[in-house]
């Protein structure tokens, strides 16, 4: 068998088990193999193409590695669209109960219900945003300025 079919039987292997493992690492060795193969399929002598896939090996490993890896352990930038709404304070405009209301979330008007059903939160009330199902607001009580919370 010739060496550079060699190389790349063992670069198909690895990434098989790049495949399972997800670590990143054998992938990136798999890609040296390759490179390795294909320097013996221009015909480079055997050691020039362990060389090649040395070299590959430690670019893939040192540099490439560590960055991706950042890129990937990163969380998302910025939270947009109904995601930012959740965690953030409401006031009430209607009494909000199981069936309805509206309520103020930053500077907008929503449907609102409470987020336990049994929950009837009154007009005016401060309340934590939930969640957002479709366009409703799931709120939880938090304060009134003239009623005590349940």
């Amino acid at each position: 068998m010739e060496p550079w079919v060699a190389w790349l039987l063992v670069a198909a292997l690895l990434g098989i088990a790049e495949m399972f493992t997800l670590t990143l690492a054998l992938g990136l060795l798999a890609a040296a193999a390759l490179v390795a193969g294909l320097a013996g399929a221009l015909g480079l002598p055997f050691a020039a193409q362990v060389a090649v896939f040395a070299l590959g090996s430690i670019a893939g490993l040192v540099v490439v590695r560590p960055i991706a890896r950042q890129h990937i352990t990163q969380p998302p930038p910025l939270r947009s669209g109904t995601a930012a709404l959740v965690g953030r304070e409401a006031v009430t405009l209607t009494e909000v109960n199981r069936h309805g209301g509206r309520a103020r979330v930053g500077g907008e008007e929503w449907t609102a219900r409470p987020y336990d059903p049994d929950l009837v939160i009154p007009a005016g009330a401060i309340a934590d945003v939930l969640a957002i199902e479709g366009a409703t607001a799931l709120l939880y009580w938090v304060s009134s300025s003239d009623e005590e919370q349940p």
